[in-house]
């Protein structure tokens, strides 16, 4: 009997001896483990591909979330907003120039994000060339970000009221019950979730 019980508090701690390790071993990991592989630490190669595509990268959340429309989306809905053919072309000319400015940034944008990478993976970066580098990239982003948002500005120079309040409309942001209106081409699951609807 004393040795059952013995043999029962053995495996007892055994138990949770490897319990407690296991809980040690991952309270402490990050959540970047698999980012130390990407090419640029602080970009996904979404990123990179947003930001060398001319794509907006979430920089015109401010005026795309308060109801100014973006210059992109607006050219996926033209019948839908009866758009008409002057201002089809006009927002062509928006969209175009949008991207002829946005590319060039976004490619100086990775390349800079791609210089701390390398500065700090060869530890050469000291305080003063790091302020010089983050600097420089505050620069890029805030020009870029300039970009985006004042091609959604243009917009509403070319639309009408009923054409913005359509387009808001279509883009799921003025339903009062943001769980029942799922933007077209969103993913009805993942809006969901995203949006605390579950």
């Amino acid at each position: 009997m004393i040795a059952t019980m013995n043999k029962l508090l053995l495996i007892t701690f055994l138990t949770s001896s490897i319990s407690c390790s296991i809980i040690a071993n991952t309270q402490h990991q990050s959540n970047y483990v698999g980012q130390e592989y990407r090419e640029i630490k602080s970009l996904s190669n979404d990123d990179i591909s947003e930001l060398l595509n001319g794509a907006g990268w979430g920089l015109a959340k401010p005026a795309e979330l308060n109801g100014v429309p973006g210059p992109k989306h607006i050219l996926e809905m033209p019948e839908k907003i009866d758009l008409t053919k002057a201002q089809t072309e006009a927002i062509n000319n928006v969209f175009n120039k949008m991207l002829n400015e946005a590319i060039p940034l976004g490619k100086e944008y990775v390349e800079a994000e791609r210089k701390l990478d390398q500065m700090f993976k060869s530890r050469k970066v000291n305080y003063q060339t790091l302020q010089s580098q983050l600097t420089r990239i505050a620069s890029i982003r805030s020009k870029l970000r300039f970009v985006h948002l004042s091609k959604h500005l243009d917009t509403l120079e070319i639309l009408s009221e009923e054409q913005v309040k359509l387009y808001n409309k279509l883009r799921g942001y003025s339903s009062s019950n943001i769980c029942d209106s799922i933007p077209e081409g969103h993913d009805a699951e993942m809006w969901k979730k995203h949006n605390g609807c579950n």
